[in-house]
């Protein structure tokens, strides 16, 4: 059996290793590929690993022996599932992988706004500090999460997690799910969750429903102290309209893990904005979260070899 990795570089860069995967076929690892050489690596392969590669119809009728694809992340919206039903190409995915380092992230976002660790840790090396008369100083407003209202749009694991790390916080929890469910904070609707939020941290599917559920009219309904924060998909904001709410004072901050167009380009309305904190996509990339993901697409792929395949989306 071949096995092809498209783009390996993305989960491991180095520092793990695709050895497990050898005791059951032969491997070729590619840290990246192009698009026009997706047919040339994979059109003898048996089963490809993938995270951000596309593979359309038009790949797959090229790839007569493609029996299995494992996507190397939650979301396979990079891969045709329809046309590969229809090729009888079993696809899986690696869920819940990733619940405890993206909900971290949230909250490295959530306390860089209330506490600008890195703005006064700068301010005192540049001897800031020295020079003050007095024992303390801040150059930025801090805050207490105590009592602020955390609005969760979307509550799978992640939104969970965050919403029990809020809580330990001392923070009002509300949330605006997908479907209702025993165990969940207050729920409300889509309008209220704008309205009441002091943060809001968005973490659902992107979706007909949900495309830019965040954009000028849901803009409008927040309190202009409040916070946006994105580790989920670029395409659940408008980049515009939250671009003309931070220059405009209508919200106080937008921080985001994650863009419409990836990498970012150099016409990304959000670049240079201000009160705007983007790190590139790596809510997801602990090395131990890696090892996680790495595990769970060995075990996918072991139990379809052994016709009871687990994980799967088509």
């Amino acid at each position: 059996m071949q096995l092809t990795v498209l783009d390996g570089h993305a989960l491991n860069p180095g520092d793990l290793s695709w050895d497990c995967f050898k005791k059951y076929a032969s491997v070729a690892v590619y840290e990246r590929t192009p698009p026009d050489l997706v047919v040339n690596r994979i059109g003898n392969s048996d089963a490809v690993l993938l995270n951000k590669i596309n593979i359309t119809s038009e790949v797959l009728k090229k790839c007569l022996n493609l029996k299995y694809i494992g996507v190397l992340a939650t979301g396979y919206n990079v891969v045709d599932v329809k046309a590969a039903r229809k090729s009888g190409v079993t696809v899986t995915n690696v869920p819940s992988y990733s619940t405890m380092s993206v909900a971290q992230h949230v909250f490295a976002f959530i306390t860089t706004f209330t506490n600008h660790i890195q703005s006064h840790s700068e301010s005192v090396m540049s001897g800031q500090w020295i020079a003050s008369p007095d024992f303390c100083y801040w150059n930025a407003p801090l805050m207490e999460l105590s009592g602020k209202t955390l609005g969760i749009f979307g509550y799978g694991h992640i939104g969970q997690r965050v919403a029990s790390i809020g809580q330990s916080f001392g923070m009002n929890v509300i949330c605006c799910p997908h479907r209702a469910q025993e165990g969940m904070p207050v729920i409300v609707s889509r309008d209220d969750l704008f309205r009441q939020s002091d943060f809001l941290t968005l973490h659902a599917p992107l979706t007909n429903e949900t495309t830019e559920v965040v954009q000028e009219q849901t803009l409008a309904l927040m309190k202009n102290t409040a916070y946006v924060i994105n580790t989920a998909r670029g395409g659940l904001i408008n980049e515009h309209d939250v671009r003309k709410a931070l220059d405009d004072g209508k919200i106080a901050g937008y921080a985001c893990d994650v863009l419409t167009n990836e990498p970012m380009k150099s016409d990304c309305e959000l670049l240079g904005a201000p009160n705007c904190l983007i790190t590139p996509h790596i809510a997801w990339a602990p090395k131990e979260t890696r090892i996680r993901l790495m595990d769970i697409a060995l075990r996918n792929f072991e139990c379809y070899l052994n016709g009871n395949p687990q994980n799967v989306v088509s």
